[in-house]
């Protein structure tokens, strides 16, 4: 099995993410000041300055995954740091108003993701004859995707991503404080779900096991939800991104 690692590819998605990132946390603190909230603007949050919102585990994980060889699959998943906010000064209630800012991030993320990669379908069919400015679809289908895996990466639901927050305010209070021990050990269980289980299923034979793929799960998610609004296959989709 060639190994190849595809530096070009691998640099876009960094990229990518950086930008994604810096959109989804904005997005979140958006949400939370139109709902009255200025927690965001006083913590610094309300800008898309980078520097802001970036976590160092969750950079370090997109930048493993990025520099992936080109066969098991390079993709742009991380996190930043959460936007925090007073659940009293939002209006719409302790439940719905925290709700509508965990939702921004994901969301928005969705709409830019879906929105690049139609730029993308309609700018490669005019330059497919020039492999350099076909570097130009491919960075715009790579930043669609990764937009597009950062929002099914929220839907798990462990801290600090958006699917914990969701849970945890959708559960009743009693099982929502259950819920929230989980809180701590939340990066490392990423962690395990992304390195060390599939090095464990290599070990024990069995390349097959669910849970030893949930990157190239998100990765064929991204690709398929870019697909619905391109009318590209799978494989074509995959041809543009890792040109």
């Amino acid at each position: 099995m060639e190994m190849k690692i595809n530096v070009v590819l691998a640099l876009m998605i960094v990229i990518s993410f950086l930008i994604a990132i810096a959109l989804h946390e904005f997005a979140h603190a958006q949400v939370a000041i139109w709902l009255g909230d200025p927690t965001p603007r006083i913590e610094g949050r309300y800008t898309l300055r980078l520097r802001r919102h970036l976590d160092p585990l969750g950079t370090l994980l997109c930048l493993i995954l990025a520099f992936l060889p080109v066969i098991l699959g390079p993709v742009g998943l991380g996190w930043g740091q959460p936007v925090k906010t007073d659940p009293w000064k939002l209006r719409g209630g302790r439940t719905s108003g925290p709700l509508l800012v965990a939702l921004a991030g994901p969301i928005f993320n969705l709409l830019v993701g879906l929105a690049f990669a139609v730029f993308a379908r309609l700018i490669y069919p005019v330059v497919s004859d020039n492999a350099l400015l076909l570097r130009i679809p491919q960075f715009l289908m790579v930043f669609g995707c990764t937009n597009l895996a950062l929002t099914i990466l929220n839907i798990l639901p462990f801290y600090p991503l958006d699917g914990y927050q969701i849970v945890y305010i959708l559960l009743p209070t009693r099982q929502a404080l259950q819920f929230a021990r989980s809180g701590p050990w939340g990066p490392l269980i990423i962690l395990a779900l992304f390195f060390l289980v599939p090095f464990a299923a290599e070990i024990a034979q069995m390349p097959d096991l669910f849970l030893a793929h949930i990157p190239g799960y998100i990765r064929e998610g991204a690709y398929f939800l870019a697909g619905l609004v391109t009318n590209l296959s799978v494989t074509n989709i995959d041809k543009i991104y890792s040109f």
